[in-house]
């Protein structure tokens, strides 16, 4: 095939002839809605074709070079609930059939030429997650599927996203496995004891795949309630863990939890990073703690130590914090997880002297301090960190490449009577149950009343680690925003970094309308892309029929002042010289 000299690869040098190739338009019914869905795809190359998934329940075949419809199927997703987690990050491609979950709680297959169901897959094309389990959701939304299900041979392999804080006992969060071409369970992993009193633990961020070695790696989040832990006591085997399973099987491997009996909602939220290690594969889990563990991923033996060091004791009645936690000697944490006197800033002299006064309110004593009566910090916070949108491999220069936050949150515990009358004080703050314990539970960011954060920015970055040497190579701000006449570098982001094989790494995820490029090797930022709204999602780089490079991105928005919600697929391509 003969290429155009537009089929050049994306590097450092050219990344700034990057323009629009085309935009397509999902048309979801935002409006429709009871929740706000979010658009947060990253788009699944075949063949040509680009597929896409929204949280309504679409999912759309494109042709890759031009952006042309076609076929578009309306999985019907149930408009009328209240979902805890309203997103779709993708679909899984697994031979000629597509795989999509749903936040209604259905795992589907889809003809990939037709876009039709293929009714030999369970009932008609659709399988009920919420039948089977140990633990049944029981409201409409609180149990549902956000993130592409895993492909492995002959098996699907799907997750949940199970709502946080409403009761002692929320739905089980098993991992299944199905049959991909009849359905049939093949095999469950649980992440907690069959008498556990909690629920949850569950797999809502993405399962990755080891395809060489037969592997799948869960990354599971916390045990129910997220805040209070005296009804779950120990800490809850494998809740807020990387587990490694064999595909075929789902027969266990090795395990490591990154949080003993968590109370602070620090899910292992990002995705697990393969990689080759520089002493075999290796793997590398992020936590909302900002800590990044690496290991070898074969047998799970840490590349370096892992320490279990003293961390603050409860003073909830009825609590019992872990007396220790797991923290790497090396890489160092990719955020801070202290907050002192002197790191506490405000916009004005009103806002400095208003976070003053709440600092000097609450416990802090660093990560792990953990929930009280009084109001404790909570640092890095629940948005990390390091989040949903994972890292990234450069292959060009060894590096891992994330992003985190900086976003410190304030966690209080409200005695059970005093519930309905927190909620009707603070209409703005989320208060939520916790049904079946003694405590109730307040969270919001650590922030002046005006809105703007407690610390100074950056309250985002883009990370760069050398996993040979456990070094942070570079670390940038991440997004701005001008206001008042100046410009604060570095916004809280939630989606994911993609690497190219020429040294660039392409980020959206921060709450103003771009996508950017950077420099693997020195972070040094090379092109910035304008977008309709913000890109709460992770890029997609493929190469088309035609053998030019493009880079596409879902254009979601975070339902922000700053960044409204959207519905828009973008795709980039350097223009002719």
């Amino acid at each position: 095939m003969v290429l155009s000299v537009s089929a050049e690869q994306i590097t450092p040098a050219n990344a700034s002839r990057l323009n629009v190739a085309w935009t397509y338009d999902t048309r979801e019914p935002i409006d429709h809605f009871r929740r706000d869905p979010r658009f947060e795809a990253t788009p699944v190359y075949a063949d040509g074709k680009l597929y896409i998934s929204t949280a309504g329940g679409f999912v759309v075949a494109l042709e890759a070079e031009t952006g042309r419809e076609l076929w578009k199927t309306d999985l019907h997703v149930s408009r009328d609930r209240n979902y805890s987690d309203f997103a779709n990050r993708g679909v899984t491609l697994g031979g000629e059939t597509i795989f999509a979950g749903t936040a209604d709680a259905r795992l589907i297959a889809i003809d990939r030429a037709t876009g039709k169901l293929r009714p030999g897959f369970g009932t008609e094309g659709t399988i009920d997650l919420t039948q089977g389990l140990r633990h049944k959701p029981q409201y409409s939304g609180e149990y549902g599927v956000s993130s592409p299900p895993a492909f492995y041979r002959d098996v699907i392999i799907v997750g949940s996203f199970v709502a946080d804080n409403s009761r002692a006992q929320m739905a089980s969060g098993e991992v299944r496995a199905f049959d991909a071409k009849t359905g049939a369970l093949r095999w469950t992993f649980h992440p907690l004891s069959e008498d556990s009193p909690a629920g949850a633990a569950n797999t809502w961020s993405r399962i990755v795949v080891d395809e060489p070695n037969g592997l799948v790696f869960l990354p599971t989040g916390s045990a129910s309630p997220d805040y209070y832990g005296g009804l779950r006591p120990g800490d809850n085997r494998d809740a807020n863990s990387i587990v490694v399973l064999k595909a075929a099987t789902g027969e266990r491997v090795w395990a490591f939890q990154t949080v003993h009996h968590d109370l602070w909602d620090y899910d292992v939220a990002s995705p697990p990073l393969l990689f080759p290690g520089k002493d075999g594969p290796a793997v590398a889990v992020g936590s909302k703690t900002a800590h990044l563990f690496l290991f070898n991923r074969l047998t799970g033996k840490p590349v370096f130590p892992i320490e279990e060091r003293p961390v603050p004791a409860s003073d909830a009645p009825g609590e019992h914090a872990s007396a220790t936690q797991p923290f790497p000697t090396a890489p160092p944490a990719l955020a801070p997880q202290r907050v002192t006197e002197k790191d506490v800033w405000g916009a004005t002299p009103p806002d400095l002297q208003a976070c003053r006064d709440l600092f000097h309110k609450l416990r802090n004593e660093g990560i792990f301090t953990p929930p009280s009566l009084q109001g404790s910090l909570h640092v890095p916070g629940n948005i990390g960190g390091m989040h949903w949108g994972g890292a990234a491999w450069d292959p060009v220069h060894r590096l891992i490449i994330a992003p985190v936050n900086r976003r410190p949150a304030v966690i209080r515990l409200i005695p059970r009577g005093e519930f309905w009358k927190e909620r009707r004080l603070h209409p703005g703050v989320e208060i939520t149950e916790q049904e079946g314990t003694p405590y109730s539970m307040s969270r919001e960011f650590f922030a002046a009343p005006s809105g703007i954060p407690c610390i100074a920015p950056p309250w985002g970055e883009l990370v760069a680690v050398n996993p040979d040497t456990g070094k942070i190579e570079w670390h940038v701000p991440l997004g701005e925003l001008e206001t008042h006449g100046a410009v604060i570098s570095g916004l809280p982001n939630l989606g994911g970094p993609a690497t190219t094989g020429t040294g660039l790494v392409f980020i959206g995820a921060s709450l103003d309308s771009h996508i950017r490029a950077f420099e693997t090797a020195t972070g040094r930022m090379v092109w910035k892309g304008e977008l309709p709204t913000a890109a709460r999602a992770t890029p997609l780089i493929f190469t088309s029929s035609s053998g030019r490079q493009m880079v596409a991105i879902a254009a979601g928005g975070f339902d922000d002042p700053m960044s409204k919600l959207d519905t828009k697929l973008v795709v980039f391509a350097l223009a002719d010289k």
